[in-house]
């Protein structure tokens, strides 16, 4: 999985936390972060693509979250970063080269490493889609949402 995949989630945590603030432009979370200001921007249009995230264009434009944070999983932002692809592919090695000669019954099922890592991946993906952004906010102590509405207020002051 891909760095973008963590920041996706924490940009989504933060504008949830930061809701009612205004739309938060890729800059601001790119400071805020400390990351790639291009490399984030590409994350949060996939987002934008995928519904999770709205853009509102312009000077004073930015991005919120485009639902509820009850409504958004994990999963929905893997799979908007990541695409919908099995992690694992499995091309039948096990029928290649010397190792595959003679191969008759054994060959019609498919193989137990393919099936061990299926059902590896589906654990993963089920867990991933029963954890939306409101259960990271739940589990996320009072005072980092109070932080981040904080330092984002101090940060979007006017310099005197």
């Amino acid at each position: 999985m891909s760095s973008g995949v963590e920041w996706g989630v924490h940009c989504c945590l933060t504008l949830a936390w930061l809701e009612g603030e205004g739309p938060v432009s890729t800059g601001r979370l790119a400071a805020w972060f400390d990351v790639p200001t291009e490399y984030l921007k590409k994350q949060l249009q996939a987002l934008t693509r995928a519904g999770i995230l709205e853009s509102t264009p312009g000077v004073q434009g930015g991005f919120a979250l485009a639902r509820r944070p009850e409504s958004i999983t994990l999963m929905d932002v893997v799979t908007a970063l990541e695409g919908a692809d099995e992690l694992f592919r499995c091309t039948e090695i096990r029928q290649s080269g010397v190792g595959g000669l003679g191969g008759g019954d054994e060959f019609r099922r498919p193989c137990g490493v393919s099936a061990a890592m299926l059902r590896a991946e589906l654990a993963w993906r089920r867990e991933l889609a029963a954890q939306t952004i409101a259960d990271l906010m739940s589990a996320s102590p009072e005072a980092s949402a109070e932080r981040t509405r904080r330092r984002y207020r101090e940060m979007s002051r006017p310099l005197p």
